[in-house]
């Protein structure tokens, strides 16, 4: 199996830059991949990608060199394995609220002696033509990753449960749905909201996980390392909107 470079400099406790790309486009994680990013998670919680279209973007971060993850809106056994199977590299998980949701995404991620994850001669593990399928799996338990998102009040409550799972990679803070839940709709930068996210970095790092969570912009993503987030996800169309919109401001109509 491929080495998981992103996972490679979280480990290593160096930040990995990625983005979070919510449609169905090959071409634009080349350009992620070329232009040098680390990781690029194809979201399909909050787009339309299934497994098939996401088996080509995956080819795609193949070629380009950056690592392929997915996040998937249902945290089903079944489901997660067909994005897996297409050759994801990571899950990311929203909606993480309990124990019991994380050690799900564990099951699901992980083959045995880890997880109950599926064996067979898929995409992922060549078609079972080339590398042993034991030798295969333990290669996947050691290179996939698992991130778990915190976003509601219920998921701060019960962190410290959380943090107690060894194969856990990523703590990721969603902040938009965290203001949503704690009655600050669309309000991240609220005091109260921000103490709450300052707490889930404090803890998970002094559990030694790594900490992610979306990085508006360059500057951004400096002021997050500062404070030891290591897994900072833009978003394209952010990135690619406020772009166009500084392009087509220097020239006015």
């Amino acid at each position: 199996m491929r080495k998981n470079s992103a996972k490679a400099l979280i480990k290593a406790g160096k930040p990995a830059l990625g983005v979070m790309l919510n449609f169905p486009s090959p071409a634009v994680i080349e350009v992620c991949g070329y232009a040098g990013l680390d990781f690029v998670v194809i979201d399909a919680e909050h787009g339309p990608m299934d497994p098939e279209t996401t088996e080509s973007m995956v080819r795609a971060a193949e070629v380009s060199g950056i690592t392929p993850l997915a996040r998937i809106g249902q945290n089903v056994q079944q489901y997660i394995l067909r994005y897996l199977d297409a050759g994801v590299m990571g899950v990311q998980m929203p909606w993480v609220n309990t124990r019991a949701d994380a050690e799900a995404v564990i099951r699901s991620v992980k083959y045995v002696p880890v997880g109950k994850r599926g064996l067979a001669g898929v995409r992922v593990a060549q078609y079972g033509l080339t590398t042993p399928l034991p030798q295969y799996m333990q290669e996947a338990n050691q290179e996939t990753m698992i991130i778990t998102q915190v976003e509601t009040v219920e998921a701060v409550q019960n962190l410290p449960q959380v943090l107690e799972l060894e194969p856990i990679d990523v703590i990721f803070i969603g902040p938009t749905d965290l203001s949503v839940s704690m009655g600050y709709p669309g309000r991240p930068t609220e005091p109260v909201v921000q103490a709450a996210i300052d707490s889930v970095i404090r803890q998970s790092l002094a559990a030694g996980k790594a900490v992610g969570t979306i990085a508006r912009d360059g500057e951004h993503a400096k002021q997050l390392i500062d404070k030891g987030v290591t897994y900072l996800a833009g978003t394209v169309v952010t990135l690619l909107g406020n772009s166009l919109k500084q392009f087509r401001a220097a020239v006015p109509k």
